[in-house]
């Protein structure tokens, strides 16, 4: 969403301040809807977990999760937007639940958990530090990180299938990479006026938080069985 002029742009001694005042809301309303999706997801989860729901098929999870991104994706100009990403970020959550499940029911399982919870949020907040305190425009790495989501994508794909732990590893690694680089790509996109919907926004920060902890998750947990 490009505009002929960027109002966005800032004098350096200005530090991490974002600077005008329509970044600072997209920055502020993408904050506060994330907010309200991580406890739509958190609730969410909780729930599957109460219910003891069984795990999900990973198809179903990822066709019900690319419909609500094209429902968020069409209503993004609108209120029920907002509905939209909760209904998206909801689902993630309640997909969750039986994962966590799985892990609360083996030895050290919830320290992984936790774990992985406390690295993808310090890597949010580093990353998000990065783009606010340097004010750098990291758009150069658009068709990096979009290529790489989308080979990483079709291998994590592949690898249902395939059952290559080497490859489960790596593909956890990758995202693990590019989602910390979305993170900051986005938060600068915002901030240099490259993102003005608040709403697709959080879906994208969310999202790379998701994919983050699973990411981790993953790679902990093949850490924690060569021990």
């Amino acid at each position: 969403m490009n505009t002929p002029t960027n109002p966005y742009s800032t004098p350096q001694q200005q530090g991490y301040a974002v600077s005008g005042e329509r970044a600072a809301q997209v920055l502020k309303n993408t904050y506060m809807l994330l907010g309200l999706s991580l406890i739509v997801a958190t609730g969410a989860s909780w729930f599957a977990m109460a219910s003891n729901i069984g795990f999900i098929n990973v198809f179903l999870t990822i066709g019900v999760y690319f419909g609500l991104l094209i429902a968020t994706n069409m209503l993004r100009n609108s209120a029920w937007g907002i509905l939209a990403v909760f209904g998206l970020t909801g689902w993630l959550g309640f997909t969750t639940g039986p994962i966590i499940n799985m892990y609360a029911q083996i030895p050290g399982g919830m320290e992984i958990v936790t774990t992985a919870l406390g690295g993808t949020a310090f890597i949010f907040v580093a990353m998000s530090a990065i783009a606010l305190v340097t004010r750098k425009d990291f758009s150069f790495l658009t068709n990096f990180i979009m290529i790489g989501i989308l080979v990483a994508f079709v291998a994590s794909l592949a690898n249902i299938f395939l059952g290559i732990p080497a490859l489960n590893l790596a593909v956890s690694g990758a995202f693990v990479m590019l989602s910390s680089l979305l993170i900051m790509w986005q938060t600068s996109a915002i901030i240099h006026g490259g993102e003005t919907n608040y709403i697709m926004a959080t879906v994208t920060l969310f999202v790379s938080l998701y994919n983050l902890f699973m990411s981790l998750l993953n790679i902990l947990t093949a850490l924690s069985g060569d021990d």
